[in-house]
């Protein structure tokens, strides 16, 4: 569809309920868009559209946008234009170098800028979880290498506990060494 004002695509559709001969609807493009959610009125909408506006961020100067969209990464090179068209971006470098321009934008999708979502059951609870437990099984390899076997099997007895707390099945090389010391009893 394209903005009932020029030739670009509509990415703005907007029904107004105002008029008592029934519901106004426009399709506009992001700068007919700006200057109508921007236009002071004393419509019973104004206030509606002066945060939708605040909320989208429409605030900024055809000048700034275009500065803004010639921004461009030195790692992959994708324009902010790029991004705004396709919504992804080109390497992870982006998030550096656009961080200031990305921030509002996320605060506004997403409320926030830092992902606090699910994880997989199968991963720790915690990455200091994974630190220690990676810790444990250097100190155990080092155990074995001194010939400390009694606190090599403390080690273990300690990672099996982890493991079985964080629901993490135990290594097939546990299982393998220990049913072997039973087969040669």
């Amino acid at each position: 569809m394209k903005c009932q004002y020029c030739e670009k695509p509509a990415t703005f559709h907007i029904t107004e309920l105002t008029e008592p001969s029934g519901p106004k609807i426009m399709h506009l493009c992001e700068e007919h868009a700006r200057g109508f959610l921007q236009k002071e009125s004393d419509s019973p909408v104004a206030s509606v559209t002066n945060a939708l506006a605040k909320q989208l961020q429409l605030g900024q100067s055809k000048k700034e946008l275009a500065e803004l969209d010639q921004k461009e990464c030195p790692v992959c090179g994708i324009s902010f234009f790029e991004f705004r068209n396709t919504g992804r971006l080109g390497c992870p470098y982006d998030y550096s170098f656009f961080e200031t321009d990305l921030i509002p934008l996320l605060r506004n999708i997403h409320d926030a800028v830092e992902h606090v979502g699910k994880r997989p059951r199968r991963l720790a609870a915690s990455a200091d979880s994974q630190a220690e437990m990676i810790q444990l099984r250097r100190e155990m390899e080092e155990a074995v290498e001194l010939e400390d076997y009694e606190r090599a099997s403390e080690i273990r007895d300690e990672l099996k506990r982890m493991e079985r707390e964080l629901s993490i099945p135990a290594s097939d090389d546990d299982d393998a060494s220990s049913s072997e010391g039973e087969n040669q009893s």
